[in-house]
């Protein structure tokens, strides 16, 4: 009886939000998705008579009656749960071990070029012999012509069979009557049929790929199939997984386009891959994957600069049509992505409005911003605990507000720290330098300080009438 003034409270809210609807910009898809995650907890508690789940399986597969194709959906109603798809292994040795990464890619047949190759060598030639060992990559050809795919697999086992025998790379192929139909889809956006059935089938090549790889590894990376890697990816990410420790995240994006370069933690993939097949028909992946992030509660894009994957391909997978993006914050070298060891941050400067302090020592694309400082104002650093640093730089003022910088101001080290009015904060300082052009930057820091550093300080030396951004602070230790 409990159960049932539970449903009954959850259809009383969805009721509301049609009346919502009616008055704002509320989407049907968001109320769907809504509906169905409440529907999941009472699923997975088994509460729900078997009618209740039919309805949600009904609803969930845009009702497909084909009996050929109901199997590959009958599940949608456990979102934590794998897909149930029978994989066919093209080009494979036994996983022998969990790994650290694995990296996914999805393939089809293109009118045009072809880089699926040239980015698999990317995948390994830029990565170290001890990052070899931590990553799997898995290409999942998704075409439904077994003679390209049949052709593909002879060019991956020749140019990458030690790969494969060390079971670093995996090809695999879901079949056709796994997929569900795509013809005659909604046209939303008013794309062509063509369109649609293209985005559509991509959803669920996506979405089958991700459902293998949920056990391979702790993380998982998305990449497309015409992709060039910055040199030692894998230690770039694991630093910025490390540097965001006990931190709420869904989605690490390190690039700007497409579906490249998105990070997930594995235990999300399932969940992730029934989103996709929930609504293929609905709308391009990428956007999806903006709907996903936020129903999982992390509200911002978390975007790290500068770029490790960067979109070579000239001519797109879909009717080979030109695509010249590229991201120009990608950089091909190996970048050192500071260590930025735990800390609290303080300033007395006047903040403007969301853009606190903490957001300058962050390794997203975030800023501190205040009001114009005056001589004597600060912005403290104060470690957890005392550090041997080898390299500090301090980047202040954008790109769009190159005055917004500091103009004249030193940076200190402190050390013997003690508790003052419910903080904490260092007794002495020692002046390592001032800031040139807005600027502060000093590598072998450990030679010219005689101590381990508790604290370090920007101190304003004149007052500026302009605004303050202070860009990033990046510290380097041993």
């Amino acid at each position: 009886m409990l159960k049932f003034y539970q449903m009954k409270h959850i259809f009383e809210i969805l009721d509301k939000m049609r009346c919502l609807r009616k008055r704002s910009t509320v989407s049907f898809l968001g109320v769907l998705v809504i509906f169905l995650l409440f529907m999941n907890l009472y699923i997975e508690d088994s509460y729900v008579l078997e009618g209740d789940k039919q309805l949600i399986r009904e609803t969930s597969t845009h009702q497909l009656n084909s009996e050929r194709y109901v199997h590959t959906f009958k599940d949608l109603s456990n979102f934590s749960g794998a897909i149930n798809v029978t994989y066919r292994y093209l080009a494979a040795t036994p996983l022998q071990r969990k790994r650290f990464l694995t990296i996914g890619l999805s393939s089809v047949k293109r009118k045009k070029g072809n880089y699926l190759l040239e980015t698999i060598k990317s995948i390994f030639e830029q990565s170290s012999y001890e990052e070899l060992k931590e990553i799997s990559v898995v290409v999942h050809l998704a075409d439904f012509n077994s003679s390209w795919r049949e052709v593909i697999v002879q060019d991956i086992t020749q140019k990458f069979a030690h790969h494969i025998i060390a079971g670093r790379l995996v090809v695999i192929h879901a079949p056709e009557e796994y997929y569900p139909i795509l013809d005659g889809l909604k046209r939303n956006y008013n794309d062509p049929e063509d369109r649609v059935r293209f985005r559509s089938k991509q959803n669920v090549d996506y979405a089958f790929l991700l459902n293998f790889c949920a056990n391979t590894s702790d993380y998982y990376v998305m990449l497309e199939d015409d992709v060039r890697c910055s040199k030692n990816f894998l230690t770039a990410i694991k630093k910025v997984i490390t540097s965001l420790e006990g931190t709420y995240w869904v989605t690490l994006e390190f690039s700007k386009l497409g579906y490249i370069g998105k990070l997930y933690h594995s235990h999300d993939l399932p969940r992730l891959a029934h989103f996709l097949l929930m609504f293929y028909q609905e709308m391009p992946c990428d956007w999806l994957l903006t709907h996903f992030r936020g129903l999982l509660a992390q509200k911002n894009v978390i975007r790290f600069k500068p770029s490790l994957f960067q979109h070579m391909g000239y001519y797109s997978s879909y009717k080979g049509t030109e695509n010249k993006l590229k991201d120009d914050d990608f950089e091909e070298e190996s970048f050192d992505i500071p260590d930025n060891p735990p800390a609290n941050l303080y300033t007395n400067m006047n903040v403007f409005e969301n853009y606190e302090a903490s957001k300058a020592y962050s390794s997203v694309d975030e800023y501190f911003w205040g009001k114009p400082p005056s001589a004597g104002d600060v912005f403290v650093i104060i470690f957890e605990n005392p550090i041997l640093i080898k390299k500090i730089k301090v980047s202040t003022g954008t790109e769009d507000r190159q005055n917004d910088i500091l103009h004249h101001g030193a940076l200190d080290v402190g050390e013997n720290v003690i508790d003052f009015k419910q903080s904490r904060q260092c007794v002495t300082y020692l002046r390592l330098g001032e800031f040139k052009n807005g600027n502060f930057e000093m590598s072998e820091v450990n030679q010219k300080i005689p101590f381990d550093i508790h604290c370090i300080r920007i101190y304003v030396t004149k007052t500026q009438k302009e605004w303050l951004i202070i860009r990033s602070i990046s510290i380097w230790t041993f």
